[in-house]
């Protein structure tokens, strides 16, 4: 199925081939297709083409280890070093937070709203300025602006956390309302509204 190109990034084929690339040269892991697929949010279909069509353009190469076959950014392809960069801007907030966010105990889960959000989910609009993160749990305030900065300092762009304890989040309030009634992008966690 072929989707439009992401608004964050539309060099990009599609959305989901920039996830694909977010997932595998952002985070330098070596992956399935079946894992790539997954992490990406594909079909494995897609994430099959997807993978057959760059590594034809030699930006992912792959390996055998028994019958399954691990995928992983070419480093030898001029193309990887300035895609990563684009990557970073563009879809590097969600790969990056949800490894920094993973390491931080009493998260219950975590997601970006607002403006980079919408553009992320494809709501026309103008470029977003920062990164509006929110967390529900009982983490560490400090460990959050730590991971949060070193994000910030990763996408060149500032991401703003805002830290609710569940009670918080479950009170009624208009900002919350707001928040559920418009895009948003799972971090970690349900979302808490279901």
């Amino acid at each position: 199925m072929r989707t439009e190109a992401p608004l964050l990034a539309p060099v990009f084929r599609s959305d989901g081939q920039a996830r694909l690339l977010a997932e595998l040269l952002l985070t330098g892991d070596e992956l399935s297709i079946t894992d790539l697929a997954r992490r990406a949010h594909l079909a494995y279909p897609t994430a099959w083409d997807e993978v057959q069509r760059l590594r034809s353009a030699g930006i992912l190469v792959d390996r055998s280890v028994g019958r399954t076959k691990l995928i992983r950014a070419n480093h030898q392809s001029p193309l990887v070093a300035p895609l990563r960069q684009i990557l970073l801007v563009a879809t590097g907030p969600v790969v990056l937070l949800a490894d920094e966010l993973a390491q931080i105990p009493g998260i219950t889960s975590a997601f970006l709203y607002g403006s980079f959000a919408a553009r992320a989910q494809g709501v026309d609009g103008p470029p977003p300025s920062d990164i509006d993160l929110m967390v529900v749990g009982s983490p560490e305030a400090e460990q959050i602006y730590s991971a949060c900065d070193r994000v910030s300092d990763a996408v060149g762009r500032p991401v703003n956390p805002t830290i609710l304890s569940r009670d918080e989040f479950a009170a009624e309030s208009g900002f919350l309302r707001d928040i559920a009634s418009k895009p948003t992008v799972p971090i970690m966690g349900d979302l808490p509204w279901g």
